[in-house]
């Protein structure tokens, strides 16, 4: 089977707020961020990949999706992490645009393994939701 990521969805209390942020400092390109300012979106999403985005859904929104699934209490649990690779170049730049933006970091970690194997370096921060985040390089 040849399956793609499509999306994640994040629950954020600030859609507008969230996206400023993985615009601001992950360099992320917003989805709808107009649109859901005029009401017209129910959510804003951020561009990972072509193929792949990540939906911030205000989570006000939870008692809504647990209604259309049919499974109260279903809706609105959290993510553990949202790993995002990226080359050595852009993870250095990464941790400077989070140092600068007084983002709290945490250590550099070596060779966590993901999709593509062991990482030379990875890190841990949060976004203004709390959400957990983990930038990683891999070698070559």
């Amino acid at each position: 089977m040849a399956y793609q990521l499509d999306h994640v969805v994040l629950w954020v209390a600030d859609p507008v707020r969230s996206a400023e942020f993985y615009r601001d400092v992950l360099g992320l390109e917003p989805l709808r961020l107009a649109e859901y300012r005029r009401g017209e979106a129910p959510f804003v999403s951020v561009r990972i990949t072509p193929a792949t985005i990540v939906d911030l859904t205000p989570r006000r929104s939870a008692p809504g999706l647990d209604a259309a699934l049919g499974a109260p209490g279903s809706a609105g649990h959290p993510v553990n992490h949202l790993c995002l690779a990226m080359d050595a170049e852009e993870y250095e730049a990464l941790r400077a645009r989070l140092a600068a933006g007084g983002h709290p970091v945490g250590p550099d970690q070596a060779d966590l393994y993901g999709a593509r194997g062991l990482a030379p370096r990875s890190c841990y921060f949060r976004d203004p939701d709390g959400n957990v985040i983990e930038a990683r390089h891999y070698a070559g």
